[in-house]
């Protein structure tokens, strides 16, 4: 992992075209903003792990539907 320290005002290059800028600091936070392609997508990293248990979520539910299904058309066709 590279550490750089910057103050505010101030960048750093992420490749040919992707730069951050360190906008402000107060307290234990920062603020950034990113300069970057459209195709790019930036995306904060706790939206990206919940995206995925969301996804995961989503797979598991779709097999109980999956066997849910099969239950009630099984119990249709014994009327």
């Amino acid at each position: 992992m590279l550490v750089i320290s910057r103050k505010a005002g101030e960048s750093l290059l992420i490749g040919e075209n992707i730069e951050v800028f360190l906008l402000e600091t107060a307290g234990d936070k920062v603020k950034l903003g990113i300069a970057a392609p459209r195709d790019v997508k930036v995306i904060r990293k706790e939206l990206r792990e919940i995206e995925q248990l969301n996804r995961e979520s989503a797979c598991a539910a779709g097999t109980d539907l999956a066997a849910l299904q099969k239950a009630f058309d099984k119990k249709s066709q014994n009327r």
